[in-house]
């Protein structure tokens, strides 16, 4: 399914069709894309900010993790891949949210939003945000279907992996727009892909331990929710539809 261009959509129209991919998401995790003892949930509050979709890591009876196995994957590849390699104390953030059960979160994916970019103090917001997230050992997706702002002229990546070092990142500008999984921890990576408006969503990992991951089903779970979204409104976001 290839990336329309939300630009041209309202943010209500932006917000409505987000609402719908959400729950997607999640029960496509939910649905087998989750290894046993793991839950997506959406729109769980996780600390300061409320997140999108929550991966929760189950806890056994008597406390610990029971029974949880997750089969060892052969790394992941990206356009850029890049690694922290000092640690850096910044201060510490949250977002579908992923548990091991109902106990602690493991990951989290965020889909951006126009409001998240529509003022300094937002994108600051979420920046912050996002670098707690990895602080805590928290695993990130993070995917951005706007173009840079004024605000993040190097896309939303750059902005977030500011938090956490100087080194330098550039997109191609044909290729503006971000999906990123990160590790948390430490010394976070970032797997980044830059895409464009007609470009299917790439597959991403997400992470459920520093080294196992299972597919994010971004590209799926998009058209789905594509198929049901106001033939009314995919007129203004694709004139061609």
């Amino acid at each position: 399914m290839p990336i329309h261009d939300w630009t041209r959509a309202e943010a209500g129209d932006f917000h409505h069709f987000h609402q719908t991919w959400i729950p997607l998401l999640a029960a496509a995790l939910n649905g087998g894309g989750l290894p046993p003892g793991f839950i997506a949930l959406a729109e769980q509050v996780t600390g300061r900010p409320i997140p999108d979709v929550v991966t929760l890591e189950s806890r056994s009876p008597s406390g610990g993790a029971g029974g949880v196995a997750v089969a060892p994957a052969p790394p992941p590849s990206a356009r850029w891949i890049q690694k922290i390699e000092r640690i850096n104390y910044a201060k510490r953030a949250d977002r579908v949210v992923i548990r091991h059960g109902r106990g602690r979160v493991v990951a989290i994916i965020e889909i951006l939003s126009p409001g998240n970019k529509d003022s300094r103090h937002a994108l600051r917001s979420f920046v912050e945000k996002a670098a707690d997230i990895l602080s805590q050992g928290i695993h990130l997706v993070v995917v951005d279907l706007f173009p840079p702002s004024p605000r993040d002229p190097q896309g939303i990546h750059k902005a977030i992996w500011d938090e956490l070092t100087d080194e330098p990142f550039e997109f191609p500008p044909d290729k503006p727009l971000t999906v990123a999984s990160y590790i948390g921890g430490d010394l976070p990576t970032a797997y980044v892909e830059s895409v464009g408006v007609g470009d299917p969503l790439p597959a991403v990992p997400l992470f459920l331990t520093e080294y196992d991951y299972v597919p994010c089903p971004l590209d799926s779970t998009y058209a789905q929710a594509w198929a049901v979204f106001p033939a009314l409104l995919k007129d203004i976001v694709d004139p061609h539809v």
